[in-house]
């Protein structure tokens, strides 16, 4: 009975502080500063209201967006404000301009900075971004266009149960943060729309992203340089280019890249990864000279390409692939007779093959040797199975064979 009680008297306390927290938490609709639900109206100086009032409090702020359609231009979130925890709650969906025109060279749709404890919840973004792909598409001299929705220079985001249709340019980016969860995002763009990445990270840390479904013309998740800390779990990725590293490609028509590349990727783990690729080759690894990749790991990865297992492409990579190979597919069989040639010189560095697990150690072997094993390695899986190992030039990999 005395066990009863107090758990009463617990809940009844754990009301109350929540009770309290929302009494003290400020809202704001923002149509009591002038939005118009009719998806003309332009409510882009309301949302700023309502964003003044709730940066300048120092109290947690809701920002409500409740259900309508909210015709926005570009619109800019700017901090510091005096309390870390404001909620944007969306219930609405919100419009870009269908003129790509006018927000075309903006840079961002809409856009907080320097803000921290941001919460943006629910809701559908809009960026009615099709008639920048067909101008884009057709050659002409075009905006580059605007990002849907992107943080800059902020910490301890959160973005979740948002949908993002049809972005002009990227749909999310994420510049400059530290410590950003995104969950429960779904991103849609028809497949030839051009540089509609679904998320970009880039200078940023401490990054979640998960349980989301992205499907865009360009990269599923593109992450550029400065990136530490990413984790991705639970993505449904397609159409689109999937998961890539050191994307370039942001501007349609940007300068590029010249001399040695900066970008030093290390110690990146593909775990579980399975579906279907577009393409031959689902995994491509193109790393620097200066810069080459190092501690890669890939574990469980499936990917097939017309029903087919599909291809790999690496340069100037290192690491670890573990999985089954098949005892009649063609890599097998290349394996075996690189094993067999080689056994003479370099037998103590390989497993044998007849065993039903064996360890094919590559990592041991550099420079020359390295390259004249990879290179017979891609000879005799030609001449087995009529394809090449695609470009796996200065592969240094060890490969698992269970």
């Amino acid at each position: 009975m005395a066990h009863t009680l107090s758990s009463c008297v617990l809940l009844a306390l754990l009301v109350m502080v929540f009770t309290s927290y929302l009494a003290i938490a400020e809202q704001h609709n923002v149509l009591s500063y002038g939005a118009k639900p009719d998806g003309r109206t332009d409510s882009t100086k309301a949302f700023l209201a309502a964003w003044a009032q709730a940066c300048s409090s120092i109290s947690p702020s809701t920002i409500y967006v409740p259900p309508g359609r909210f015709f926005l231009q570009n619109v800019e979130f700017k901090g510091p404000c005096k309390n870390k925890a404001i909620v944007v709650r969306i219930d609405g969906t919100l419009l870009a301009p269908t003129d790509y025109r006018i927000i075309g060279n903006a840079g961002n749709w809409i856009f907080f900075q320097n803000v921290d404890g941001v919460t943006v919840s629910g809701g559908v973004l809009d960026g009615h971004g099709s008639g920048l792909w067909d101008c884009k598409q057709s050659g002409k001299n075009c905006p580059s266009g605007a990002t849907t929705l992107g943080f800059s220079n902020s910490n301890n985001i959160v973005i979740s149960g948002l949908t993002s249709l049809n972005s002009q340019m990227f749909h999310i980016v994420i510049n400059g943060c530290n410590s950003v969860k995104i969950q429960g995002v779904r991103v849609t763009a028809s497949g030839n729309s051009p540089n509609t990445d679904g998320i970009h990270v880039q200078l940023s840390s401490n990054i979640t992203i998960l349980s989301s479904k992205i499907g865009t013309g360009d990269d599923c998740v593109s992450i550029g340089a400065g990136t530490t800390n990413l984790w991705i779990e639970n993505v449904v990725c397609g159409p689109g280019h999937g998961i890539s590293i050191g994307s370039l490609g942001k501007d349609l028509n940007e300068p590029g890249v010249q001399n040695a590349s900066g970008v030093k990727i290390s110690d990146v783990i593909y775990q579980d990864i399975q579906g279907t690729s577009a393409t031959q080759v689902a995994v491509r690894f193109d790393c620097s000279k200066k810069f080459p990749c190092t501690g890669i790991k890939m574990e469980d990865v499936k990917l097939t390409y017309k029903n087919q297992p599909a291809g790999a492409s690496c340069n100037n990579a290192d690491g670890t692939t573990s999985g089954v190979i098949q005892p009649n597919s063609c890599l097998y069989k290349a394996l075996k007779c690189v094993t067999a040639l080689l056994e003479g010189e370099y037998g103590a560095l390989y497993a044998d093959l007849e065993e039903p697990e064996g360890d094919h150690r590559i990592s041991p072997l550099h420079g020359a040797a390295a390259t004249g094993f990879v290179l017979v390695l891609k000879w005799f899986e030609l001449l087995l199975c009529r394809k090449a190992t695609n470009g796996f030039e200065n592969l240094v990999f060890r490969i698992t064979i269970s």
